[in-house]
């Protein structure tokens, strides 16, 4: 066999040549790292470089374990949700000091993709519902380096103290580990966000009250906190020094813990984000959003709606502060969404409870311009869905979600433009008006959405969000109520019909007809909505 000479030069430039078409040819691009982005007070989620809208589900506590998954992924399918809520256990990712293990991430990075869903991933560390429960046994076994709060009394409370550099140095440095795995293995993006820690707080004691913390409580207040904005926002004495009892008075104890733990939280996102810049939020357990009651009734020292400020200050790394909404009166839901959406902090609900009423308030979410919605415990610890009462629970918040999902890129920018608004049944089923420039839309709420029926008061789950699509032409999407419509301003007064009005789905950035509604179905002044979520376009006109 002759060999031939190959002329080393024309080999290199060939390899060359080779090398840039594959960089420019044969390989992906880079995906675009997840982020928040804001816009005059607004505030939309990137992924893959466009708004995207967090359809989401959370799994149980104990639910991210390989065994637990294939029911979980059967409720995430049956949910139609497009991101999961996941917990990752710092006991299982570093079961000796400074021996990771990822293996659980890597299941759950593996699973979702064959899955075609996003991973929110939370971090079960610190604090979990305000107690240390998922710390590793070997900082759990050494309580004089890794300790627990004291009592007012010198009582032992099952939560960690914030004021430990120990345990804020362990927890930095599992966490820059794992933000450091997900970089190297996860150049999909799958994982769109991360929660640092969980509803953290105590409860038993408003803070830590050892010797060493008192010192520190008598000393000077932070100059972080001492902003006239802040001060003004916290209802605090004016000033530029004192301790936290002369500037903070009776909330001294309270706000001293929240600047505590949101510095310890701030130090762990900001050095997690060093090594992967994913947005990164953290979640709080509400106080009663009307009454402003003392923290000895909640969880102290958490992103409650009043301690805001101080997480701001005290954790700019955070891009925002989330609600978990567990309160079973509406005026109280509503009020929550309204106080945590700030143009400073984009609108999450990363856990709701899963009750069927909760599921109308998607629609509010939107329409406070809000980036995603969860339902909590979606698989029911564990159980087969179709084994447990959880379907019941779970069916309007599917039903909200299928109807959503075919134009949930629309929604979220819809969202962000802020052209979304929305009204929810409320206990006293009353009837509700929504602005809409030209137009105002009055909405009331029944059993199967006909102006001319008896309404079934049983429990108050109707509700819809309207999309202006332009001065006169409206998308609705709606579940057992009834809307009509009147003209407004210079058109006050006058007659006005229907254009048409349109029943369909969106899909593929359009709407697709199903059928003209005429009759019995638009002349008692509007459309009715029954149990499932319908979607319509109306066209309006003044005579």
């Amino acid at each position: 066999m002759r060999l031939t000479r190959c002329n080393p030069r024309l080999l290199c430039l060939t390899i060359a040549l080779i090398l840039t078409m594959m960089k420019t040819h044969g390989q992906p691009p880079t995906t675009p790292m997840p982020t928040l982005v804001e816009k005059n007070g607004r505030h939309t989620l990137l992924v893959d470089g466009k708004p995207f809208l967090i359809l989401g589900g959370q799994a149980h506590n104990s639910s991210a374990w390989p065994a637990m998954l294939p029911n979980l992924w059967q409720s995430v399918d049956n949910l139609h949700a497009n991101t999961l809520e996941v917990p990752i256990y710092w006991e299982q990712i570093e079961p000796q000091q400074d021996q990771f293990d990822f293996s659980l991430v890597d299941t759950l990075l593996q699973q979702a993709r064959t899955h075609n869903t996003r991973l929110i991933l939370l971090w079960f560390a610190t604090w979990k519902n305000g107690s240390n429960h998922y710390m590793p046994e070997w900082m759990k076994h050494d309580t004089a380096k890794y300790p627990n709060i004291k009592s007012a009394k010198g009582d032992p409370i099952d939560s960690p103290s914030p004021n430990t550099i120990a345990t804020m140095e362990a927890d930095t440095r599992a966490f820059k580990q794992i933000m450091k795995h997900l970089k190297a293995v996860d150049p999909q993006r799958t994982v769109i966000m991360v929660q640092v820690e969980n509803e953290s707080g105590s409860w038993g004691s408003v803070r830590d009250y050892s010797p060493y913390i008192q010192k520190l409580i008598d000393a000077p207040v932070p100059a972080g906190l001492l902003k006239p904005e802040i001060l003004k926002a916290l209802h605090a004495n004016q000033t530029t020094e004192g301790s936290w009892r002369q500037i903070f008075g009776d909330r001294a104890d309270e706000y001293f813990q929240a600047w505590s733990i949101a510095t310890f939280i701030g130090h762990v996102a900001a050095a997690g984000k060093a090594e992967y810049p994913l947005p990164m939020y953290t979640n709080a357990a509400l106080r009663d959003p009307l009454s402003n009651p003392m923290a000895t009734s909640y969880e102290s020292g958490g992103p409650t709606d009043n301690t805001l400020p101080i997480w701001k200050a005290a954790a700019p790394a955070l891009d925002l502060e989330a609600p978990d909404i567990y309160l079973p009166e509406t005026e109280k839901v509503l009020k929550v969404m309204e106080l945590y959406d700030r143009p400073d902090n984009a609108l999450l609900i990363p856990e709701i409870g899963l009750r069927t009423v909760n599921a109308k308030y998607f629609y509010t979410l939107l329409a406070h311009g809000g980036i995603g919605f969860s339902p909590f415990g979606i698989d029911d610890n564990g159980q087969p869905e179709k084994d447990t009462a959880i379907a019941k629970h779970l069916a309007p918040f599917a039903a909200a979600y299928a109807t959503a999902a075919p134009m949930a890129g629309e929604l979220a920018q819809w969202a962000f433009d802020g052209k979304i608004k929305a009204a929810v049944e409320q206990e006293d089923h009353a009837a509700q008006t929504i602005n809409l420039g030209a137009w105002k839309a009055i909405v009331s709420f029944g059993s199967d959405g006909r102006a001319n029926a008896a309404p079934v008061y049983d429990q108050p789950t109707g509700g819809i969000m309207i999309v202006e699509l332009n001065q006169d032409k409206f998308l609705l999407v709606g579940t057992r109520c009834h809307l009509t419509f009147l003209p407004t301003g210079k058109n006050a007064g006058r007659p006005w019909q229907y254009d048409n009005v349109e029943e369909g789905n969106f899909g593929n950035g359009t709407f697709k007809p199903r059928r003209i509604l005429n009759g019995d179905e638009t002349d008692w002044g509007g459309p009715g909505f029954g149990n499932q979520p319908t979607v319509l376009q109306t066209t309006l006109i003044v005579r």
